[in-house]
């Protein structure tokens, strides 16, 4: 077994058990009250946002596990609703952002209702194309991890907006677009570097960007697509993708 073999067997088997079981307890003694005791509002904020971190750190596992699947060839060919998928990434993505508006885009009652409070939230979307009504095919989980992770940061770095187009006829094109401070040239020549990161507009570092962006990258890649990115000092910065299917 190679050094990267190696690293995977880790990440699958040594980390993934210790954070089901973690999820798993901290969810028994918050919905199993009357088995393991009543939860106090306090104790109950602090389970709910140890629960929250571990759901990042298992999505952070998973996202490293999908980079070595997809620089190995390992794609699941499916046919999958962009429109569904979308919205997953986006509740995803807000989960990490603002969880108040997450419990309300899970329960939201239909797309309308959904994309409604998007924009109540300085988020829009709109799908146009072939892929608004008829599925895609291609690797469901490597395409809702690309959509994650571009979101996430398009609404950490926006000022109030962010915009998500999806469109095409033969490739999938996504367009994700916020109204933030921008990204300087120097920046954007070690963006997509791994373990490279922002400064948000009042200078304090975000982290996680960097990881995710050359995840994002190799990703699409792997998948004989491209990104690019357009931005300049002060007016915003807006990424777009396009993928083939399979």
């Amino acid at each position: 077994m190679n050094r990267k073999e190696s690293l995977i067997d880790l990440l699958i088997h040594d980390l993934t058990g210790p954070l089901s079981i973690a999820s798993t307890s901290i969810n028994s003694l918050i919905k199993k009250q009357d088995k393991y005791g009543p939860v106090t509002g306090r104790q109950g904020t602090t389970l709910n946002m140890a629960l929250r971190n571990i759901n990042k750190a298992r999505t952070f596992l998973n996202e490293i596990i999908e980079v070595y699947r997809s620089e190995e060839g390992l794609f699941r060919k499916e046919f999958c609703s962009i429109q569904d998928l979308l919205r997953d990434a986006l509740i995803e993505a807000m989960e990490l952002i603002d969880p108040d508006v997450t419990e309300k885009l899970s329960g939201a009652d239909g797309y309308d209702k959904f994309s409604q409070l998007l924009e109540d939230n300085g988020v829009t979307i709109d799908i146009t194309g072939k892929y608004n009504t008829s599925s895609f095919c291609h690797d469901r989980t490597k395409i809702q991890q690309i959509l994650r992770n571009l979101i996430t940061n398009a609404l950490k770095y926006r000022q109030k907006k962010v915009a998500v187009t999806i469109s095409g006829d033969t490739e999938l094109i996504i367009a994700i677009e916020n109204d933030g401070s921008g990204i300087s040239q120097e920046k954007q020549d070690v963006i997509f570097n791994r373990f490279s990161h922002l400064k948000d507009k009042e200078e304090n570092d975000m982290k996680g960007l960097g990881f995710g962006l050359s995840c994002v990258k190799t990703i699409i890649e792997t998948m004989n697509g491209n990104i690019t990115l357009s931005s300049s000092e002060g007016r915003g910065t807006c990424f777009t993708i396009r993928i083939p299917s399979l």
